[in-house]
């Protein structure tokens, strides 16, 4: 062994080992729209959330003398039609929307992986699970929600009150109807890793399938379960806006974007600026949603990563 080889060890050795994550972040510093879109995120999350506190005035206050005013120093979105401030049920509603998105899409994100894992590693149960995937999948979305939100709307509000009710009822309509993309993703993936030689070393020395599951195979699937999950969220939001918008959502007192939204159509040509503020929260939250998604789909993705 030369010297400069043997004086290069040292530095080899003190050098710590690489990280997964690290690379991924790394990765997905340099994407430059997801960045902005993770930017965004956390403003309208910091609005949403932290907003409500350092304003004046609350979602519910009513003050029919300053009814349907137009941006103001005091208003800076105007006021609607029972003098309510704009700004503080764009917050309010925004709390609702983001709350829905979330946990509708962690209940779909749960239910897809469930249904992918077991699929893609037990061979007796993929091909009945799998149909029963493309069942769901036949099944106009729509359609489906408008009957469960009709069927169970009065019975929930009922049981848990109007708001909790409408809440518990709109996150599992969506929840079950937008696992199934998720579910064939980790299907594929699972079907990749199972083939792999650290599951198959598992598998000969007698581990039980239970902590093969848990322990190798759910691991190495989670960038796409990660990518899904943003995604996911996204698409809880526009749906419960579309709910909202056709009068089948929360209740009118409680602000949503899409609730907001529905309010403003008769008002639409005295007071446009109504629709265009709620619109503009959606479209930014799903945009900067998606490119967050996208830069996490590159980043997690070995085959990308270092370009």
């Amino acid at each position: 062994m030369t010297d400069a080889a043997v004086a290069a060890l040292p530095a080899t050795a003190s050098r710590p080992p690489r990280s997964q994550w690290r690379d991924v972040w790394n990765q997905f510093k340099t994407h430059r729209g997801a960045l902005v879109g993770a930017a965004v995120f956390l403003i309208i999350v910091l609005l949403v959330f932290a907003g409500p506190f350092a304003w004046p005035y609350s979602a519910e206050l009513i003050d029919i003398r300053a009814r349907n005013q137009g941006p103001s120093l005091g208003h800076p979105l105007g006021t609607d039609q029972l003098g309510r401030d704009m700004l503080a049920r764009v917050m309010a509603g925004g709390k609702v929307s983001l709350a829905v998105g979330i946990t509708a899409m962690a209940l779909a994100v749960t239910f897809g992986t469930t249904i992918g894992v077991l699929a893609g590693y037990f061979r007796r149960l993929d091909n009945i699970l799998m149909r029963f995937t493309d069942l769901f999948l036949a099944l106009p979305l729509l359609p489906l929600l408008l009957v469960m939100v009709m069927l169970f709307r009065e019975r929930l509000a009922s049981t848990f009150g109007p708001a909790m009710g409408i809440f518990l009822l709109i996150v599992v309509s969506i929840g079950l109807t937008a696992w199934m993309q998720t579910a064939r993703v980790v299907r594929s993936a699972v079907l990749a890793v199972k083939q792999q030689e650290f599951v198959l070393a598992a598998k000969s020395i007698g581990t039980r399938e239970r902590r093969i599951v848990l322990r190798h195979i759910l691991p190495n699937v989670l960038s796409p379960i990660m990518v899904s999950a943003t995604l996911g969220i996204a698409t809880a939001i526009i749906t419960e806006s579309a709910l909202s918008f056709l009068g089948l959502g929360f209740p009118p007192d409680f602000p949503t974007w899409g609730r907001l939204l529905y309010d403003a159509v008769d008002y639409l040509q005295q007071h446009p600026e109504r629709v265009l503020w709620p619109g503009m929260a959606i479209s930014l939250t799903v945009l900067s949603v998606n490119y967050v998604g996208d830069g996490l789909r590159d980043a997690m993705d070995p085959r990308i990563r270092g370009r």
